[in-house]
């Protein structure tokens, strides 16, 4: 079995993310916001559990990738304020205005609601535009809710704030 990419490239791609069935399914992307968990690695973590308010995300060992129960997942956030690798985030593809986004971000200044960012891809690409429509914090985390253009929801992964 070759070495996925994301090992090489540090990256990890839509297509991966399939694969190891990390993905909503289209049906629930467009029913509201939804958490999705871009952790590829069997590693010993397991924070975003036990903080789920709904019980949305199951792992049945300590080192099983997390599985969210999409039918559960209400796109609360919760995973995303309390994941130390930065990889949950909720996409939100239902709006005909626009998809949103919500990513930790753990930068200075703060982003404030309001405020045009800098949307960034995966690999830290600029990929446009959009603006901060929700901000809360938890140790030291800013979560961080952004309007993107329609079409951008699964590609933006972090914004830049320009002060």
């Amino acid at each position: 079995m070759p070495t996925p990419s994301f090992r090489k490239t540090g990256v990890i791609s839509l297509e991966e993310l399939s694969t190891l069935n990390l993905l909503p399914p289209e049906s629930r992307l467009k029913k509201g916001p939804v958490a999705v968990l871009e952790c590829p690695e069997m590693i010993p973590c397991n924070i975003c559990v036990p903080y789920c308010p709904t019980k949305a995300i199951k792992m049945e060992k300590l080192i099983d990738l997390p599985m969210v129960d999409w039918n559960k997942c209400t796109g609360c956030s919760v995973c995303v304020a309390v994941c130390p690798g930065l990889a949950a985030f909720v996409v939100d593809l239902s709006k005909e205005d626009g998809d949103y986004v919500t990513v930790p971000h753990e930068f200075l200044p703060a982003p404030k609601v309001g405020d045009e960012v800098t949307l960034l891809s995966r690999t830290g690409e600029k990929l446009g535009r959009g603006t901060v429509t929700r901000v809360w914090e938890r140790n030291k985390t800013y979560v961080v809710t952004v309007k993107v253009p329609k079409g951008l929801g699964m590609e933006v992964r972090a914004i830049w704030v320009e002060k």
